[in-house]
This record gives C-alpha cells, sequence and structure tokens, in this order.
C-alpha cells in the first residue's frame, strides 16, 4: 500500500471513528443525564437522522406531524407538531427571518374571513393569542413555527393550520433557544 493511500484509509478511519463517538455521546447523554448536547428536557426525543442534512437544519415531516432539528451529523430532536390543513399545505425550503418573544397576532385576512369574529389583533402573552410563547417566522408569505394557546394543544398532531407549524410551548421555547435567523427549514410532504 503507498502512503497516500495509507493516508486516505486513515483519515477515512479517523472520521468514522469521530462519527461514533459523536453517536455515542449523545448515547451516554441519554442515559445517564450528561449534558453532552443542550438540554433536551421540553424536546420530545432524540432521534438518529440520515445524516446528508447538515446539523443546524430545521427538516418537517408533514406526513408524520413531525419537525426535527438536526443536532449533529445523524443526530435530531424530534418534536410533535400540528401542521397545515390541506388546502394550506406547501413544501419546499424556506429561513428563519425573525425570532418572537410573545409576539402579537394580527390574523390573516384568509384568517379573518372564516373567523370575522376575531379582533384585529392579539397581544403577546394574552392567553387566546395563537401564537403562543414564542414564534420563528419563515421566509414565506406569513408562515411561521410558533407555540399554541392551552386551548389548542390537542390540535398538535393534526392538519389544523392556515401554514403555520404549530408546537407545544414548551417544545417551541426549546427550539426557539437551538436556532438563529437564516437557520434553513425543509418542508418535506
Amino acid at each position: 500500500m503507498s502512503a497516500l493511500s495509507s493516508q486516505i484509509h486513515v483519515l477515512a478511519l479517523t472520521e468514522r471513528l469521530a462519527r461514533l463517538l459523536r453517536i455515542l455521546l449523545v448515547g451516554v447523554a441519554l442515559v445517564v443525564g450528561a449534558a453532552a448536547l443542550p438540554s433536551i428536557s421540553a424536546a420530545r426525543d432524540m432521534v438518529a437522522f440520515p445524516s446528508s442534512v447538515e446539523p443546524g437544519t430545521i427538516v418537517i415531516d408533514t406526513r408524520h406531524r413531525k419537525l426535527f432539528f438536526v443536532a449533529d451529523e445523524g443526530v435530531a430532536i424530534r418534536y410533535s407538531i400540528a401542521v397545515p390543513k390541506s388546502s394550506e399545505e406547501w413544501s419546499g425550503s424556506a429561513t428563519i427571518i425573525g425570532k418572537y418573544v410573545n409576539p402579537d397576532w394580527a390574523p390573516p385576512w384568509i384568517v379573518k374571513r372564516d373567523h370575522p369574529e376575531l379582533p384585529d389583533l392579539i397581544r403577546g402573552g394574552a392567553p387566546n393569542n395563537p401564537m403562543g410563547a414564542r414564534a420563528l417566522t419563515l421566509s414565506r408569505f406569513q408562515v411561521a413555527i410558533h407555540g399554541t394557546t392551552k386551548r389548542m394543544r390537542a390540535s398538535i398532531g393534526s392538519a389544523a393550520s392556515y401554514g403555520c407549524i404549530r408546537m407545544l410551548n414548551e417544545d417551541v421555547i426549546d427550539l426557539f433557544d437551538r436556532v438563529s435567523v437564516g437557520t434553513p427549514v425543509i418542508m418535506r410532504p
């Protein structure tokens, strides 16, 4: 074996060992509660995830009503979500363009058309504000990943929104702290 092919072989083994070590550290963190990754106490669970997706990416699986935050190569945090109803579905890519704590909410015209009884503005922190505790606005017209109200918690796991991704407040707070403006979002049908 030539010196160059020996170096390539050693490099490939080193990369595989590094990946296995990262996965092992995540497993240890889950088993013994260590802090190898940031806290996942509010998140649903850590899962294996295809390594073809870059860490730091959000992937939304509409069919299974799950949102994945890719925490490391081959590892993601999985959250249960509510997705857009059939007439409001979308797919493709977007980016996070804004992060808001207890955001105000003004119903989009289509929501106002279907629910004329809604006020023109619901202040952030109000118990009837459907944006919940946090909102991550996306680079798509009037679409966000956001929390929910106590009354709407039961909608998680269903197709219920006008285009947004709805999460439990404790989960959107967890996700909010992990992402930044510019984070890529992939919405799969």
